[in-house]
């Protein structure tokens, strides 16, 4: 992984502070997902092999991470197919539902009380005839909550994450590790990945971070926008991830750091515009995958009245993605953003596990120089409570 900053800042008393801060995390083990790339092995040896399918229950931190993965990697390793049943839209449901033929359930709500999972997961039991001892159902939630009573009165088999992991932060917990470990992937590697890079960090050697959160931090009234263009459609998922993950976590007390997700190169056609001559005020993170797999070529062909871009023949169409992110990044330098870069040589695991770590503790450290509860979400409890008085 390969990381680059483009803007000349520097606020060593804030990056100490940062530091400071997420290490106190780490070490009290008051915050908990730092030791998910420990505590999150024992699931490598579970087994679910009588499904073709795996279906998600759950909405937010408990689908949006794993989904992030899934789509990654879908096409690079024979997997079982993931269905995520997130949303109450009839139509979707409805679609998706047709899509299961031999199906294992997960049902993930941290607190078990997610009005969104429950109704559908009622109306699984009711479409998929699902019964008391049932198999091919399993829980995932926190302990003693109102979901894993349930379990425990089903005799369902059921899976705990730390109370002190907050769901936009438990991809590598149970949350995200199991479902995926169902459906084929190797959890160890994302696991040893994440692992890796947390080492590094506290160990003084991934410094950039500190940087560019001291930077969002005492900047976040000129810049309230950061943008992450991600340029590859596989990583659509992840980018609604990383929304939810700085949304929540950063959003609160008066204070933000807007997280906008773009794809390139579909967004340059939709999105650059405005970035090029709109108001500014903006961060800009490009997301980068170096070394696309397949060596799959724009053909050497010449078509009459088509010659204008035929200067692209017989380059990769991975040369054409990455050439036209160089070129969007160097045309927002221009413009003088704060731009920075995130390079994945290439697609494996264990850079997967990096990407999530990296994002997780920028988050907090971001958080801790806002003064902000990074791990709360008030504003969404006004709306659950809201909700229910309409019915």
């Amino acid at each position: 992984m390969e990381y680059n900053l483009y803007f000349d800042y520097e606020n060593k008393k804030a990056e100490k502070e940062a530091f400071e801060n997420v290490l106190k995390e780490y070490e009290s083990q008051e915050i908990g997902y730092y030791h998910l790339p420990e505590s999150s092995m024992k699931f490598k040896d579970i087994n679910f092999d009588d499904f073709s399918e795996i279906a998600i229950i759950g909405i937010g931190g408990s689908s949006l991470g794993t989904k992030a993965i899934y789509e990654m990697i879908k096409n690079k390793f024979p997997l079982k197919k993931m269905v995520f049943l997130e949303n109450p839209d009839p139509i979707d449901l409805i679609g998706k539902f047709k899509e299961l033929k031999n199906p294992l359930f997960f049902v993930i709500s941290k607190s078990g009380k997610t009005i969104e999972t429950i109704s559908i997961f009622k109306k699984v039991i009711e479409h998929f005839k699902l019964k008391p001892k049932a198999k091919n159902l399993k829980i995932i939630t926190d302990p003693g909550s109102p979901l894993e009573k349930f379990a425990i009165d089903w005799g369902i088999e059921c899976f705990n994450l730390p109370k002190n992991v907050g769901g936009r932060f438990s991809v590598l917990s149970a949350v995200g590790m199991v479902p995926l470990k169902a459906a084929g992937v190797d959890i160890v590697s994302i696991l040893q990945g994440a692992k890796d890079f947390r080492n590094r960090f506290f160990e003084k050697n991934e410094l950039h971070l500190l940087k560019k959160a001291s930077f969002y931090a005492r900047n976040y009234k000129i810049y309230p926008v950061n943008v992450l263009f991600a340029y590859a459609t596989i990583l659509s998922a992840f980018k609604e991830w990383f929304v939810q993950l700085f949304g929540e976590s950063l959003g609160k007390n008066g204070k933000e750091i807007m997280p906008v997700g773009h794809i390139g190169s579909i967004d340059q056609h939709s999105f650059l515009q405005l970035l090029m001559e709109g108001m500014g005020h903006k961060t800009i993170t490009f997301l980068q995958i170096k070394n696309f797999d397949p060596d799959f070529k724009i053909p050497n062909i010449n078509l009459p009245y088509l010659n204008a871009t035929d200067f692209v023949n017989d380059h990769t169409f991975a040369e054409l993605i990455n050439k036209e992110c160089e070129a969007t990044k160097e045309a927002l330098l221009a413009k003088e953003y704060p731009v920075d870069e995130i390079i994945m040589e290439s697609l494996n695991l264990k850079n997967i596990g990096q990407l999530i770590m990296y994002y997780e503790i920028l988050t907090s450290a971001i958080g801790s120089l806002l003064e902000v509860n990074t791990y709360n979400q008030p504003g969404v409890e006004i709306g659950k409570t809201i909700l229910r008085n309409k019915f």
